[in-house]
């Protein structure tokens, strides 16, 4: 199997690039994640630490795909490169591989400078507990830039807060988007998108953020509160947007296209109830 270099660091020598290559399996690199796919952790090298990603193929198919389209690896350079020309902050990517075989696309690996002062949404979220004006602060900036994000015309197949990292400095927030490989640009983000990854965000906070504290996030995105009229069209789309997404995923139990129901729902997380309290 061949190894194809798609960045390299400069001035390294062969033996160095190769210690980069061959990083899952030095002896100082330290793994969060490991599975018959993904092995991701972090490694010290020439005083820097880095994030190691390394992705294998699943099958036959996907190797064709990924030969055609791009490797993980490729496509989070892409993004990379997106994000940068947008204005937006992510792990600054130092080293990619791809190892091919008859041509194809076997595996391939993306090394990037670790976010040391930053943390997952979450955990950034619940450092001060649940104090009230830190979250309304993180929401605010959280959903500001997310909306800035749509505005230039980016999106993200897997938006949810364990691909978002913050790190404060004084008022500021700095939000890093990771994991890059399913980051998209289009000329304009239709609004289903929008509310796709808002959906997968909101499914992948829940655990943490109240019901009403997840509505005003919404809210915080559309730039404030519309009339409440707008509003309750606005929380309806979403809503019946959701309700497909847990129906496809067997976690719904409502009709698919009554959206009376889909806001109604005990089950809804944007309920008519909060609307009204708002």
């Amino acid at each position: 199997m061949s190894v194809r270099i798609l960045l390299a660091p400069p001035a390294l020598d062969a033996v160095a690039m190769q210690r980069l290559a061959d990083s899952v399996g030095d002896p100082d690199f330290r793994p969060i994640k490991s599975n018959e796919r993904t092995t991701a952790g972090f490694l010290r090298h020439h005083d820097e630490e880095l994030f190691v990603k390394r992705k294998a193929v699943g099958s036959w198919l996907t190797s064709i795909s990924d030969s055609v389209r791009g490797s993980s690896a490729r496509r989070a350079l892409r993004a990379a490169a997106m994000l940068d020309h947008a204005g937006f902050a992510h792990p600054k990517p130092v080293a990619a591989f791809e190892w091919r075989k008859s041509g194809f696309v076997q595996a391939s690996c993306v090394i990037s400078a670790a976010l040391t002062e930053a943390n997952i949404l979450s955990r950034f979220a619940l450092t001060d507990g649940r104090n009230f004006r830190r979250r309304k602060w993180i929401s605010e900036h959280l959903a500001g830039e997310i909306r800035r994000l749509h505005e230039a015309g980016i999106y993200t197949r897997d938006l949810q807060e364990t691909n978002l990292m913050l790190a404060a400095s004084g008022t500021d927030i700095t939000v890093y988007f990771v994991d890059l490989e399913d980051f998209r640009q289009v000329r304009s983000v239709s609004q289903r998108r929008r509310m796709l990854n808002l959906i997968h965000l909101d499914r992948s906070i829940g655990r943490f953020v109240s019901r009403s504290q997840r509505l005003r996030f919404f809210y915080n995105y559309l730039g404030g509160k519309p009339e409440r009229a707008q509003a309750r069209r606005l929380v309806a789309y979403l809503a019946a947007i959701r309700g497909k997404v847990e129906r496809s995923k067997g976690s719904a139990n409502i009709a698919p296209s009554d959206n009376k129901a889909v806001v109604s729902s005990p089950a809804n997380k944007f309920t008519r109830a909060n609307i009204a309290r708002r």
